[in-house]
């Protein structure tokens, strides 16, 4: 089985921390009032890593996640006020929407030689969404799911010119994808609060075929055959 316990591991060291910054609090051993002001920059340093651990391939989650924590950073340090992030939060829907077309605009131009290629756009809020592939040119697409689920079926699927990459945003809800059972899949998703795995008994030892990048917050991700 090619689990993967990133996600679980990074959610279990959070709650580990924060645990102990209650117990500190809480006995006087230490004076926590300081380091709380703080916690936003750990997720600023989560988001950065994700970047650079994907070598790029995983921006949209790990770019909000910096700008949303960043912002309130910066709001513990003083440099901006309650009253001008009540009046500026739109922008991070602005930013989420600019960074899925520059996600796709990407990924068509890395596949820019084969002109019928096809990826996917799937959207699940508050409901589900389901979609069978049967492209022999898939290129990837990307995947919303909050307070929802999603279901992708790759089986008959194909990637010309490999890998595939889906970035998937999972806000309370999960994902499901199913690929061909000699596919080799990489998950580069950050998780937090969540799960990320391959939960197949026998995966591809080829070349990727399939990249799953994004963001998995109080969620899950998982690829199956």
């Amino acid at each position: 089985m090619a689990s993967r316990p990133t996600g679980r591991l990074v959610s279990g060291l959070l709650i580990v921390l924060f645990g102990l910054l209650l117990l500190a609090s809480t006995t006087d051993l230490l004076p926590t009032a300081s380091l709380w002001s703080w916690v936003p920059l750990l997720f600023v340093v989560l988001g950065l890593w994700a970047i650079v651990k994907s070598g790029g391939r995983n921006v949209t989650g790990p770019v909000m996640i910096v700008a949303v924590a960043g912002t309130f950073q910066l709001r513990n340090l003083g440099v901006v006020s309650d009253a001008q992030i009540g009046s500026w939060w739109p922008l991070f829907v602005v930013l989420f929407g600019v960074l899925v077309l520059v996600g796709r605009s990407r990924r068509r131009r890395l596949h820019l030689e084969e002109r019928s290629a096809d990826d996917l756009s799937m959207v699940a809020i508050f409901g589900g969404s389901q979609r069978r592939v049967t492209a022999e040119t898939f290129v990837g697409g990307t995947v919303v799911s909050i307070f929802g689920g999603s279901e992708i079926d790759l089986r008959d699927a194909a990637v010309e010119s490999p890998p595939a990459v889906i970035e998937a945003l999972s806000l309370f809800g999960g994902l499901e994808v199913r690929v061909p059972e000699d596919w080799t899949v990489s998950m580069e998703t950050l998780t937090l609060f969540g799960a990320s795995e391959d939960t197949r008994l026998r995966t591809g030892g080829g070349e990727t075929q399939l990249v799953i990048t994004g963001l998995t917050l109080f969620g899950g991700v998982e690829v199956l055959d």
